[in-house]
């Protein structure tokens, strides 16, 4: 009875199999969201731990850049090849199951079929079907893989063009207060409106193409000085501290707070994959990482600089604290998830975020 319902359980078992690859094949390429597909987080949870036992033997922030460089294009291969070695073996239990024997015969009659290499013949008008089913959906696989690529590297690129772009403005690494005074020397107070209204935008893409694709969050910039965590941290604080300290005579703070509430929402989104943890409605008298003496800092140097701020210090400080709860716990877990460089206010204070999600559990909030 057992030996005769064997079969049966192989069969069910292979096709469940073979359904979830495709299923995690479809989302991760195909679907333009980011969706809970057990299979995809744990091959990239698996590489990443892969990388990780790497990084313990090597030392210094130039080596860690250089190993995970590579992790993000990696995976990025291992997922077909993963995905293929599912449906590979999948089939072949099938067809093991139907008859084939030996089990080498039915590997080879699977491998035959999926590549389309044909150099085995199917042993049943049932066998040859599902034959050509497994052709099809080798060859559908690769074509997928194909038109995704191009799609990706041209998100990677988009980002960071502006990434690029802000170590003239901001330096190495990114600073919101040096990022403030070269745009009031160079662009002047009337300009920088235009300059929010681009980084909002770039934010509004970092949430689409970041959340369909979260592989994206790990493929780091040519430069491992430049990150874009380390640079959307920069933009989002100089928008904070523009649109809390800055004289309304100045750049219209609105501008510089719709920038703020971009980057927040994209961060979140981006980070809902992961998992990440964060009040979802913070108070703006939550204590934040920066301290009052690095702000006022910040004050003086922008004064310096010709920026008209506002008198009351103490109420800037506030309006400070309240634009920036609302990223930086986000922000300061994805300096810690991505190992981003050092810079000020961002990845050199993060917050320690370094697993990846293998369930479909929803996000914990703090």
């Amino acid at each position: 009875m057992l030996r005769d319902l064997l079969p049966v359980l192989v069969i069910v078992l292979a096709s469940v199999a073979i359904l979830l690859t495709v299923a995690s094949a479809t989302h991760t390429l195909v679907v333009p969201r980011a969706t809970s597909v057990l299979l995809t987080r744990w091959i990239i949870a698996a590489s990443r731990a892969l990388f990780d036992l790497r990084l313990r033997w090597t030392r210094g922030y130039p080596a860690h850049d250089r190993v995970l460089a590579m992790f993000a294009p990696v995976t990025l291969l291992a997922l077909p090849l993963v995905w293929l070695s599912v449906i590979l073996a999948g089939f072949a239990a099938v067809y093991w199951a139907l008859g084939v024997r030996p089990w080498q015969n039915a590997l080879l009659d699977s491998g035959s079929s999926l590549l389309t290499l044909g150099f085995h013949q199917p042993g049943g008008v049932v066998t040859g079907g599902l034959q050509l089913i497994e052709a099809t959906l080798g060859l559908g696989l690769l074509a997928l893989l194909i038109s995704f690529l191009p799609s990706l590297y041209t998100s990677y690129s988009r980002r960071e063009i502006l990434v690029t772009a802000l170590e003239s403005e901001a330096g190495t690494p990114p600073s919101a207060t040096e990022l403030l005074e070269r745009l009031l020397q160079v662009k002047g107070l009337t300009l920088l409106d235009a300059y929010w209204h681009e980084w909002t935008r770039w934010f509004n893409e970092i949430e689409e193409t970041h959340s369909s694709n979260p592989l994206l969050v790990f493929f780091r910039s040519p430069s491992p000085d430049r990150h874009w965590v380390t640079a959307a941290g920069a933009v989002l604080d100089s928008a904070s501290l523009v649109a809390s300290t800055f004289a309304s005579q100045d750049p219209q703070p609105s501008h510089a707070g719709l920038c703020v509430r971009a980057g927040s929402l994209a961060l979140r989104r981006v980070g809902d994959y992961f998992h990440m943890p964060y009040d979802p409605d913070p108070r703006p008298t939550d204590p934040i990482a920066v301290t009052r003496a690095e702000f006022d800092d910040a004050c003086h140097r922008l004064a310096a600089a010709g920026a008209k701020l506002k008198e009351d210090r103490d109420q800037a400080w506030r309006d400070f604290a309240g634009w920036r709860v609302c990223y930086e716990q986000v922000l300061l877990q994805f300096a810690s998830l991505t190992t981003a460089p050092s810079a000020p206010w961002s990845a050199d204070r993060p917050i320690s975020f370094h697993h990846l999600p293998l369930t479909r559990r929803s996000r914990t909030r703090p």
